[in-house]
């Protein structure tokens, strides 16, 4: 196959990324008479709602950083081929799927007995699309798919950059088992040091 420009594959990708990144809200629900009854108030009703504000901050910004890393990418990769392209598809397969686990983590994560679960179940879904990153990535910095005036040095910080942060989302989806808490932090600061430029 011919290479071809990034131009339909990066307008498709950012319609993907939007989607995903507006789905998280859809899961916060405006609490109902009966839950504002039962709490005693809105306010306490709304306060119930913590775990749901929980994942979606964290979701949003891991969820944004992944949109501006992949616009980073993707200023360094300007030709693509069929299996550049079959590579971004897995990508977004793990972005699109995000809000889901973003619930499930909002739903259990007040309860002591499935939080656990809930966390490993997002850190994994975390790890899938971490090592889509690093595949795309692996695939797409070689020499004809590079635009000319790519940074060696951006080229090398973000290879050591994905494959520490591969690592990172695995331990930390482990230790989901020993602190659902700590796990989420260090999801959290992921997301913020992935959030740094690679020409920083």
């Amino acid at each position: 196959m011919a290479l071809s420009s990034t131009n339909r594959l990066e307008a498709f990708s950012d319609g993907v990324f939007a989607i995903a990144i507006t789905l998280l809200v859809l899961e916060i629900k405006v609490p109902q008479a009966d839950e504002i009854t039962a709490a005693g108030g809105l306010w306490s009703a709304l306060g119930q709602r913590w775990p749901n504000y929980v994942g979606y901050a964290l979701s949003f910004l891991v969820i944004g950083v992944m949109w501006a890393n992949h616009h980073a990418l993707f200023e360094y990769i300007r030709r693509v081929n069929r299996a550049l392209i079959l590579a971004n598809l897995f990508l977004l397969m793990g972005v699109a799927f995000l809000p889901f686990p973003t619930a499930v983590l909002a739903d259990h994560l007040a309860d002591p007995g499935t939080r656990t679960a809930a966390a490993a179940f997002y850190g994994a879904t975390l790890i899938f699309t971490s090592l889509t990153f690093n595949v795309l990535w692996w695939l797409g910095r070689r020499e004809e798919f590079l635009a000319a005036d790519s940074s060696a040095r951006g080229v090398r910080t973000i290879t050591r950059r994905y494959a520490v942060a591969l690592a990172c989302y695995a331990a930390a989806t482990g230790l989901a088992f020993a602190s659902v808490w700590l796990s989420l932090s260090i999801h959290m600061m992921l997301a913020l040091w992935n959030g740094f430029s690679e020409r920083s």
